[in-house]
């Protein structure tokens, strides 16, 4: 006690990427105003594949003071500017989502109805020509660009994050406690947490609990039972096989999405290893076929035993119930074909400390909380159905499934918006701006019936101007760059004696 003031005392239970993410963030920016202990095992595995993300993590770790050369050593990590989709449309077709923006937007119209317009008159080059991070990508270059001119994620080794976050957080006045949770213990009155009990016997009391067990759930649906609303007759894939290899050759700044007949394939290249694995319907490959289509095409020679991961998408109904707060897989799970995982985590961190209780814990900041968390799950969701249903593959079962499988309203709003009128429209501070949904629903084979008529106030020549500057400011600006591998040489080299 200081001034007469108790601090709050939060018990996070798990530790990996999820726990210690949120006990870095409370711990540095809470202070003296909590007191924070970590529980976790080392005798339990995390899932710790996690390892591609997306922009906002860069301010994630601002936040927490990171300092990002050192960060990107500690995790053996490599920049990312988006992710490469093969064989979704159709088997040998690729697009590319690319971080940033495409062109330059007006205020009235995206870039999208601008660049229509230039197809039509002749004067307009592919999509991706006018994005820097795309042509950058394919370059295989990467810089730091003045006032963040370049859009860019990372590739990184998510148990080295965790314990570089364990530094971090214990620096701040984090405790960590080692033992396995033995029993959660509810007050029988109010129904909230009080304790949880490890099996040496140690109580842990704490005024919050923060459920980072993974898909164990042991807080949230163990003790406190919110139930779970499975998704995965919209996202059917509900199964992972997950391995590391030595690089076959440079690593480039982009995820790699290889679908398959049952599901997809990653590709994820970190500094001296790259990060591997398949994703797919147990209805229609089974977990040997998986494990030996894997195995079969990987591109380095495997350092670590596949790892198999059996999930189920969707999420909680309550990610904030009584004094527990779940985060991470715990609150629910997407498969991570746009790399969210890390991003959900961030989001529900951020959130809970601008909601932290100053006291009792308010229901109406529970109430939205959870509101908000749904917002953010659904959104993803419909993002990540777009990938499978807008398709026309029909080779195997598995897609036949997916081109024909309802969609929710939401999605299917977005998707036919997009194909009368090519707008698209980001709402609730939505995860993925315009650009994303742009690039995705052309990369898919949704085509535009329609574009904004301000585009045609532009003369031939303005446009042609308009579109061509664009294109040449991109092509100028990605040959000055360098290597994509020279720069992470030299701005955050790891010692490959580290590499885990």
């Amino acid at each position: 006690m200081k001034n007469g003031f108790t601090p709050m005392r939060i018990v996070v239970a798990g530790g990996g990427t999820a726990g210690w993410m949120a006990a870095a963030a409370l711990a540095h920016t809470m202070g003296e105003a909590i007191e924070l202990i970590l529980v976790e095992s080392d005798a339990i595995g995390t899932v710790g594949v996690g390892e591609a993300t997306i922009p906002p993590l860069i301010q994630f770790n601002r936040l927490i003071g990171l300092n990002e050369a050192e960060f990107m050593r500690e995790t053996q990590a490599t920049f990312k500017l988006g992710i490469e989709f093969e064989n979704w449309r159709r088997d040998g077709d690729k697009y590319f989502h690319a971080f940033g923006t495409t062109g330059r937007d007006h205020w009235s119209a995206g870039f999208q109805h601008f660049w229509a317009e230039g197809g039509e008159r002749g004067c307009a080059e592919s999509y991706s020509d006018y994005c820097l991070e795309l042509v950058a990508a394919y370059a295989r270059k990467f810089a730091h660009l003045p006032k963040n001119g370049l859009n860019y994620a990372y590739h990184l080794n998510a148990t080295a994050y965790a314990a570089f976050l364990r530094r971090v957080a214990e620096k701040a006045g984090a405790k960590r406690v080692e033992g396995k949770i033995a029993e959660v213990q509810l007050d029988a009155d109010s129904g909230n947490l009080t304790a949880l009990r490890l099996e040496d016997g140690q109580r842990l009391k704490g005024d919050l609990f923060i459920d980072c067990t993974g898909f164990r759930a042991l807080l949230i649906e163990g003790a406190l039972h919110v139930g779970y609303d499975d998704w995965s007759h919209y996202l059917p894939c509900d199964s992972a096989i997950a391995v590391q290899t030595e690089l076959s050759g440079p690593p480039v700044p982009y995820t790699r999405a290889i679908a398959h007949d049952a599901g997809w394939q990653w590709r994820i290249p970190l500094q001296h290893r790259g990060g591997n694995g398949i994703v797919y319907c147990s209805r229609y490959l089974s977990q040997d076929a998986a494990r030996k289509r894997l195995m079969s095409t990987l591109e380095g020679k495997p350092i670590s035993e596949p790892r198999a991961i059996p999930f189920t998408a969707g999420v909680r109904r309550k990610q904030w119930h009584r004094n527990c707060v779940a985060i991470g897989l715990a609150g629910g799970f997407l498969e991570p074909l746009e790399s969210t995982s890390i991003h959900l985590i961030q989001r529900a961190v951020v959130r809970l400390i601008r909601m932290m209780p100053a006291g009792q814990v308010s229901e109406r900041d529970v109430a939205e909380f959870n509101d908000q968390q749904l917002t953010d799950m659904v959104q993803v969701r419909d993002f990540l159905i777009l990938h499978y249903k807008a398709t026309d593959r029909q080779d195997s079962p598995f897609w036949r499934q997916c081109a024909t499988m309802e969609i929710p309203d939401t999605l299917r709003q977005k998707i036919e918006l997009f194909r009368e009128t090519g707008r698209v429209f980001r709402k609730n501070e939505e995860i993925f701006a315009e650009n994303s949904w742009v690039q995705v629903m052309l990369g898919q084979g949704i085509e535009p019936q329609n574009h904004h008529p301000i585009a045609k106030k532009m003369s031939d020549a303005e446009l042609s101007r308009f579109l061509s500057s664009l294109r040449e400011n991109v092509c100028r600006t990605v040959a000055a760059l360098p290597k994509h591998e020279d720069y992470v040489a030299q701005f955050c080299a790891a010692d490959k004696a580290t590499v885990a």
